[in-house]
């Protein structure tokens, strides 16, 4: 587009302000003449309208009729939608309204002016309405004799009457929009011509490029020479005058008059393409590039840049060996530190320098930077004892340290010398540097013997702490180390130390995390009956999760299964585990179901997590997951819960295998719904697997992938738990684990039934002692008999409680397992609470007794009332024996 200030803009902005007066003017007149026909024809088709409506030939005798509404609203609705008005409207004398656009308005009052019409006269008035002017008519209604019976009125927005503007007015612009297209079009060739004369610049502009062009073009290290078709020099630049040696009178001569390099000659004048041809001049190496220019309509010539080559040649050899060193060094930044294991880290720094820097690499590391602690701190006389951790050469023949041994460098080596100062150490020549006559001398022949010929060692240090060295060896044929390399191998070592610091810093942390995980997990399965339990736990090898299993034994020969995740890695999460764990123990300990049991432990992790919330730096534990089980040997029943926690597996005798549908609740903290048990009859032989996510669930494998391996895994019959676990583990274990494995299998098993007895007591006293006779004879079966003295007491003073405080129907229920186990229930929900009774109280002592005899003793609530219980060790069992000086038993019944 041509500028405001150039003759052709000005010339298109005068045709345009031309065009548009003449359009604007052309639409005013337009816009009012279309609004006064506008007027004029919407009172012509109302007053039209209205007219004809009147003079229907029924209409008067319709007004004087019982209903007019019910004939004319109709017609009315059917004249206004064929008319295209916007109402049409019969009144009475009054102006009530028998017929309207809508039903709500009949009966109304109509606005407007009415009395001229009821005088035989016809009114057309302009009224403002919602929608803009509304133009309506009022015409009478006249019986035979000329009486006026009635009125009809019509009206129409005067916005909706189109007129000639609509037809007129695209017309008007489209001429406007051409001779807009005609200016433009004129102006561009006008524009296109001058600009093809001036390039597109004024003269001021003209000038100034003149004179930037010239001020480059003299100052640029690069020569510029123009030659015209004829041979003869145009344009020659500042640096082309020295790197030619031409006069200050070259510009307009000949080329071959101008004495130089025949090749150099013939190049300029030949106008062929040359892309940095070097040609000798001299002393110097001159870059030639030659372009030929053709311009339309004018002269041929062409245009030659020079440039000195003689440094940059010299250069060249320097620039490859720095930027193939900044690519040994990009590709160390990749290959060195992939993981947190320390020796691993080691092997990259030799791997990457092997080849590429360096014939032979070696590292070592002092023995504690390899277990994660911190490495002696201070100044060193001597260097320690060190271990090789990685090794790698172009020929596995070397006499150097294999891997995995541990030695120590005598004092004169520069290894030592370099370990005691932590200053890197440079050999450009190891036969004239070191001395065979200090100790290791003959193991120093051994290795200029075999060809080694450079050393540069390294000490390894990040962050203020001293680790170990590493040294990088040329063999005979190699260019030997110089102060560069030297940079180069500090760098790596700098580069390696830092991530062999994070490795070991990891390896510490790892460390100290599972050992509190170990600590906080199961030491060993308790002594029960009920279940044949074996168990795995796998720790991430990348860290340490919050993964966790419990065996719980419960009273009543029952037991409870417990196998919780905790989301994340590292202490914290070993430490929540610790925390959950103990928390599930003492939950179980009040002997809740499940459900129960989950739901106090959801209210533990939110309180958990509003706390954290309040301290910086605290991890919330929300997302914990759980589930929970308990078996029942004696009725082979088995209630189950689950928070979040992938759903337990279930083996039948037979191996067929199913996962138990257990309703899928929150995981803990959410605490947004309840959580729901479910009770299920499990087989006798059946296996129970309860397992944490990290064994079906991979980065390379989905869950869904993994529940199907561990159900045809789990469908073999006749498996022991160990020999389930190992199966289980030997098919899903990842070769890289990422995530703690937690595997729980409990086969079950179900009590005799000869080890169970069972009464009903009626709620009379006088029935305890035949309850304590049937329990003397029941002991007597089972070859209990010097029990029966300690269990007649106990059972005596909890059936006497359950009488005397109870709710009946009362039982007892004795069972015969690792211990002797007597149950006392009834439907009352108050349990009894132990406590010294005073010297003067007739009560309060049987409960203390219990607690004496008993090894332990307590309550569990069942959803139709209680059950006191009390555990006797059986006799001949460590602890068994009971004894209690100075207690007068012949008074307690």
């Amino acid at each position: 587009m041509a500028s405001i200030r150039s003759v052709a803009g000005q010339m298109f902005l005068l045709q345009v302000l031309i065009v548009l007066l003449l359009v604007v003017s052309a639409v005013t007149t337009l816009v009012l003449k279309a609004r006064s026909d506008r007027f004029q024809s919407a009172r012509s088709r109302s007053l039209a309208v209205a007219a004809t409506f009147a003079q229907g030939p029924a209409l008067a005798d319709i007004l004087r009729g019982p209903d007019p509404t019910a004939q004319l609203q109709p017609y009315a609705q059917a004249a206004q939608t064929q008319s295209g008005v916007d109402f049409v409207v019969v009144m009475n004398r009054d102006g009530i309204r028998y017929t309207a656009p809508t039903p709500e308005e009949i009966g109304k009052k109509f606005i407007g002016t009415i009395g001229p019409s009821l005088a035989g006269g016809i009114t057309v008035e302009t009224v403002s309405g919602v929608s803009g002017q509304d133009v309506q008519a009022v015409v009478p209604v006249t019986d035979a004799s000329g009486t006026v019976v009635g009125l009809v009125s019509s009206g129409l927005t005067v916005s909706q009457v189109s007129g000639a503007i609509n037809r007129q007015l695209p017309v008007i612009l489209g001429a406007g929009a051409a001779a807009l297209a005609l200016a433009t079009a004129g102006t561009a060739l006008v524009t296109g011509r001058l600009r093809r004369q001036t390039h597109g610049l004024g003269p001021a502009e003209m000038t100034r490029m003149y004179e930037h062009h010239d001020a480059v073009l003299h100052s640029v290290r690069e020569g510029v020479v123009i030659v015209g078709g004829d041979g003869r020099v145009l344009l020659v630049n500042d640096e082309a005058r020295r790197l030619l040696g031409l006069p200050p009178e070259a510009e307009g001569r000949l080329v071959d008059d101008l004495r130089l390099d025949p090749r150099m000659a013939e190049l300029l004048s030949s106008r062929r393409v040359a892309t940095d041809e070097v040609v000798p001049l001299g002393e110097r190496l001159l870059a030639v590039n030659n372009r030929p220019i053709e311009r339309a309509g004018g002269p041929p010539s062409s245009v030659a840049t020079l440039r000195d080559s003689t440094e940059l040649r010299a250069l060249a050899g320097k620039a490859e060996v720095a930027q193939s060193r900044l690519r040994l060094l990009y590709d160390a930044s990749v290959a060195i530190g992939t993981t947190l294991d320390v020796q691993r880290t080691a092997e990259e720094l030799a791997q990457v320098a092997v080849g590429r820097f360096a014939d032979h690499v070696t590292v070592d590391l002092a023995e504690s930077v390899l277990r994660g602690e911190e490495p002696s701190t201070g100044v060193y006389d001597e260097a320690p004892e060190l271990r090789r951790v990685a090794l790698a050469g172009v020929r596995d023949d070397h006499p150097l340290y294999r891997e995995g041994g541990v030695h120590r460098y005598p004092p004169a080596t520069p290894m030592a010398v370099g370990f005691v100062t932590g200053r890197p150490v440079l050999v450009p020549d190891l036969r004239a540097s070191l001395d065979t006559h200090t100790p290791g001398g003959d193991r120093t022949q051994v290795m200029l013997g075999y060809g080694l010929r450079s050393l540069i060692t390294v000490p390894l240090r990040a962050r203020g702490v001293l680790m170990g060295i590493a040294n990088f060896w040329r063999a005979e044929g190699s260019v030997p180390f110089d102060e560069d390399d030297l940079s180069l191998a500090e760098e790596l070592a700098a580069r390696a130390a830092v991530s062999i610091d994070n490795a070991r810093r990891f390896t510490r942390e790892h460390s100290m995390a599972v050992t509190l995980q170990h600590s906080l997990l199961p030491r060993g399965l308790p002594e029960q009956n009920a279940l044949e339990i074996a168990y795995r736990y796998l720790p991430a090898q990348a860290g340490v999760g919050g993964d966790w299993f419990d065996v719980i034994p419960l009273p009543g020969t029952r037991v409870a299964l417990v196998v919780g995740d905790v989301v994340g890695h590292g202490l914290h999460a070993a430490a929540t585990m610790g925390r959950l764990r103990t928390a599930v123990q003492n939950f179980s300990t009040l002997d809740l179901p499940p459900d129960e049991l989950l739901g106090h432990l959801d209210e533990l992790v939110t309180r958990i997590d509003q706390e954290a919330a309040s301290a910086e730096g605290e991890t919330a534990i929300t997302g914990a997951t759980c589930v929970y089980a308990i078996y029942d040997p004696t009725t082979g029943l088995c209630s189950l819960a689950r928070a979040g926690h992938p759903l337990p597996a279930l083996v039948h005798p037979d191996g067929s295998t199913e996962f138990l549908e257990l309703p899928a609740g929150p995981p803990l903290g959410l605490g947004s719904l309840p959580f729901e048990a479910v009770e299920l009859a499990l087989p006798e032989g059946s296996s129970l697997v309860l397992y944490t996510d990290g064994l079906v669930e991979d980065r390379t494998r989905d869950i869904s992938t993994g529940l199907e391996i561990l159900t045809d895994t789990l469908a073999h019959p006749g498996r022991s738990p160990q020999e389930t676990c190992d199966a289980v583990l030997d098919a899903l274990l990842p070769a890289r684990q990422t995530d703690d494995i937690a595997v729980l299998v409990a086969r079950t098993r179900l009590l005799d039934p000869e080890r169970i007895a069972e009464w009903d007591v009626p709620s009379d006293p006088s029935a305890v002692a035949g309850v304590r006779a049937e329990v003397t004879r029941q002991l007597t079966r089972w070859d209990l008999d010097e029990a029966a003295f300690v269990t007649e007491l106990v059972l005596s003073e909890l059936i006497t409680n359950a009488i005397r405080y109870g709710t009946p129907p009362i039982s007892v229920r004795m069972l015969y397992d690792r211990t002797l186990i007597c149950e006392v229930s009834d439907t009352s929900s108050t349990a009894p609470h132990l406590r010294y009774a005073a010297a003067e109280d007739e009560g309060g002592r049987g409960l203390f007794l219990i607690a004496q005899l008993a090894e332990r003793w307590g309550t569990r609530y069942t959803p139709d009332g209680k059950i006191i219980w009390a555990e006797q060790l059986l006799p001949g069992a460590a602890g068994a024996e009971i004894v209690l000086p100075g207690l007068d038993l012949d008074n307690l019944f």
